[in-house]
């Protein structure tokens, strides 16, 4: 089958033969969708696949994908956790069988319109703000994408009308073709997935591919803060937009003697003081601002958007408080799974009073900030996880650090190193791999390690 038999959106898939690459949540989705859709569908994973419940009637693969999948493949697609350069992928290229993300195939699909956000920090959290600010003004969508639910679950929320706001990953902007969001945000850029994109500028790539299809009267929202983002200068050709917590801007999000506001070609619109916002910290301004001006944009009312601003709770594994014990508060930033990530949390407590947890697989970033952060405002690092050796060389001198090897144990030593006023915090700055699941496995060992620790006060 030739690549540009796909090329059509709403694609028939009638008798055609769908090979979807990885049984992780969106994997399934895709063969779900695809499956529904008419498809043959040929689900392939390295591990052993369950073919019960939502599954049934597609084939499996379990224990790998070996190049002979191809022979019946009409289209190949790809789940965003399994890299694009494994040999069923460029031998899928070499005989012109499209090869789509998940994303990209949903996409062929959507009638309604798409905010779609991405950078390497707080993607989550303006999505989640995004979509709630959405829905508050009463425009019907999802709310997705590489948070929670894939886009192909979305679709039952699907219509004409409709606004869905995405988180996109690098991973999953890597395999879109002709995905096109007509407000494209990214949030800023730090070293992140380096062991997968080898380069800041690979990854950066990677991530500009959102603006790649964006026609003219499309929108992109950009950092005007971020000296990295402005990298995305010239791959922004739609309609561009800034936002900025620091400096007054032509057209986008601001904030003026302590107000946000926003100018657009609907006018320009002070929404709220800065004091009003449901979530504290420098980064949870920015956010609200991106969230604010991507859901105006879109057409969410200025009283929508507003009491979401008021309203909005953190996320899970998002600087998450999950209790205090003796004056000691525990707090889940499991999300923040690179060094950048982690300085935002450093800078959300009282410098000296933070015992931070650090550790897993590390993906790489600037460590050297990070370190030089901890000297200034950590008391202690308490270092988990697999590079153990590594992550003490690293934090030595900057301040005490201690080697705690499991979570369990880092909660334990930082209960009993801390004082009244002292925040215990998982903040690892690394990915989870090692001993988790996942960043929510790991937030959610770390939420029982607290808890028990509590009923023991108790």
């Amino acid at each position: 089958m030739t690549a540009n038999r796909f090329a059509e959106t709403f694609p028939d898939l009638t008798g055609r033969n769908v090979l979807v690459i990885g049984a992780g949540k969106s994997g399934k989705a895709a063969a779900r969708m695809a499956f529904e859709r008419g498809a043959h569908v040929t689900l392939a994973d390295r591990g052993n696949i369950q073919g019960t419940g939502p599954l049934a009637g597609i084939g499996l693969h379990s224990g790998g994908h070996p190049v002979a999948l191809l022979d019946r493949a009409d289209l190949v697609v790809l789940s965003p956790g399994v890299p694009t350069d494994i040999e069923l992928v460029v031998e899928a290229g070499l005989r012109k069988i499209p090869v789509w993300g998940e994303v990209e195939l949903a996409f062929r699909f959507t009638r309604g319109r798409i905010v779609g956000i991405t950078g390497s920090n707080g993607k989550s959290t303006v999505t989640a703000m995004t979509g709630a600010m959405l829905r508050a003004a009463g425009i019907p969508g999802g709310t997705g994408g590489n948070l929670d639910e894939p886009l192909t679950d979305l679709l039952v929320q699907d219509d004409p009308d409709a606004v869905h706001s995405l988180e996109l990953s690098s991973f999953q902007l890597e395999t879109i073709d002709t995905f096109r969001p007509q407000i494209a945000t990214v949030l800023n850029l730090a070293a992140d997935h380096l062991d997968r994109h080898g380069t800041l500028d690979d990854y950066a790539a990677a991530k500009a591919r959102i603006f790649e299809n964006q026609a003219g009267d499309d929108i992109a929202i950009l950092n005007a803060d971020d000296a990295a983002s402005r990298v995305f200068d010239a791959a922004a050709n739609a309609n561009v937009h800034m936002v900025s917590t620091r400096v007054e801007i032509e057209r986008g999000a601001l904030v003026r003697d302590g107000r946000i506001v926003l100018r657009t070609h609907l006018g320009e619109d002070p929404l709220m003081s800065v004091d009003e916002l449901s979530l504290p910290g420098e980064h949870n301004l920015s956010n609200a601002l991106f969230a604010a001006l991507g859901a105006r944009l879109a057409g969410a009312s200025i009283e929508g958007i507003s009491a979401t601003l008021r309203t909005f709770q953190p996320l899970a594994h998002r600087l998450e408080c999950v209790d205090e014990i003796d004056g000691v508060r525990f707090y889940n930033d499991s999300k923040a799974t690179n060094p950048a990530a982690t300085m935002p949390a450093l800078d959300a407590f009282d410098a000296g009073t933070i015992h931070l947890i650090v550790g897993g697989k590390d993906k790489g970033g600037d460590w050297d900030t990070l370190v030089a952060a901890t000297r200034d405002r950590a008391r202690r690092v308490l270092v988990i996880g697999a590079e153990t050796t590594a992550m003490m060389r690293r934090f030595e001198g900057a301040c005490d650090v201690l080697d705690c090897g499991t979570l369990e144990a880092a909660v334990e030593a930082g209960a009993a190193g801390a004082v009244s006023g002292d925040v215990v915090l998982l903040s690892p700055a690394c990915a989870s791999f090692d001993q988790f699941d996942s960043f929510e496995h790991r937030g959610r060992v770390f939420r029982d390690a607290v808890r028990a620790l509590g009923e023991r006060h108790a």
